[in-house]
């Protein structure tokens, strides 16, 4: 008897024909136009009405940050960026899976949390929180604001 008449039988991985990502939108940081102050507002009742928020950002989906309301300490450029790190996985979870386009995301951390909202299709809202926070209320809240500043950024 061979080596060869031992050997298991080996799977081949079948790779399934997936459609291609659609492309980024034109980045909407830095627009002159956009209600900064009501996005700013949205932004600050947030954190007014979730206890244990600690900042909100809202970025593109390109990683640039549009507007924020953080304390020192936290960047929201880097927010913005982790945020479209983690729209970019969604997505491709999403792809993947066929379950449709991303909508949201949290990631719990040892001390705290870190959700991601779609705001259309050309924008995220990202939300840190302490552990303290009530990831319930928080998921129950934030989708409203997202779909409110995505009127706000003229979104569908």
């Amino acid at each position: 008897m061979s080596d060869r008449d031992n050997s298991l039988p080996r799977r081949t991985a079948q790779r399934p024909v997936l459609p291609a990502p659609p492309g980024l939108p034109p980045s909407l940081a830095g627009n002159p136009s956009l209600p900064y102050p009501a996005i700013g507002t949205e932004l600050a009742e947030l954190r007014l009405q979730i206890p244990g928020v600690q900042g909100s950002v809202l970025g593109g989906v390109d990683g640039l940050r549009i507007a924020d309301n953080v304390p020192d300490g936290l960047d929201p450029d880097d927010l913005a960026a982790m945020a479209a790190a983690t729209f970019g996985l969604g997505r491709q979870v999403s792809l993947r899976l066929g379950q449709g386009e991303f909508c949201q995301s949290t990631v719990r951390n040892q001390a705290g949390y870190f959700a991601v909202y779609a705001v259309g299709p050309q924008a995220l809202l990202s939300v840190v929180g302490q552990d303290t926070i009530n990831v319930a209320r928080l998921h129950m809240y934030a989708p409203p604001v997202a779909d409110r500043l995505a009127k706000l950024l003229g979104q569908p």
